[in-house]
């Protein structure tokens, strides 16, 4: 039996973690919270059933949460819920498409989700709250940072280690063992050299 999941944030990146949540066998979708004039509408045939201001009671109800807000311009929203997850006493599961590979030997943290055909190398150790985005390639010994979205084709050479709130745009590739800093960004189509 699936364990029913809340989904915080409703858009593109929502429908991406939809799909990868029902392409795995440990969730279902509950249901979405979203902006409160969102509420009612569906998203993958997934009702919007709160906003963020309901919350605390949803977490009476329902035990597992993920946050489905995408990461572009800035982590700040997806760092705030998360803080806000973590003091409700919430879980924030781990999320791996059956259609990504993560090495035994690789460390994930809570909330991070590894979409369709990422590849997560031996020792590597991803932070919380993550997006490993499809596609992408964490190699061996790399230090993901909390709160880091790595996108789409992303190329993540051994021995990276990157800070907190990172964002890695689609199809950038990072030079090992370079260090990018807190709230670092890298270009899409880019190679950092650091």
């Amino acid at each position: 039996m699936k364990e029913p999941i809340i989904l915080i944030g409703g858009g593109g990146h929502c429908k991406s973690c939809i799909d990868v949540i029902e392409t795995g066998s440990r969730f279902e979708v509950a249901g979405i919270v979203d902006m409160k004039k969102n509420i009612g509408q569906k998203v993958l045939g997934y009702e919007i059933i709160a906003s963020d201001e309901d919350l605390d009671k949803l977490t009476k109800k329902f035990h597992y949460f993920l946050i489905t807000l995408g990461q572009i311009k800035s982590p700040e929203r997806r760092i705030e819920i998360f803080n806000l997850l973590d003091k409700l006493n919430v879980t924030m599961p781990v999320v791996i498409s059956p259609l990504a590979h993560v090495s035994k030997h690789a460390k994930i943290g809570r909330g991070t989700i590894i979409m369709h055909h990422a590849i997560v190398n031996v020792s590597a150790i991803i932070g919380n709250n993550c997006i490993i985005n499809n596609k992408a390639l964490i190699e061996h010994d790399c230090v993901i940072g909390n709160h880091c979205h790595i996108s789409t084709g992303c190329i993540v050479n051994g021995g990276v280690k990157t800070g907190t709130g990172t964002f890695i745009g689609s199809g950038a590739v990072c030079r090992e063992y370079v260090t990018i800093p807190d709230f670092g960004f890298v270009k899409a189509n880019s190679i950092y050299k650091g």
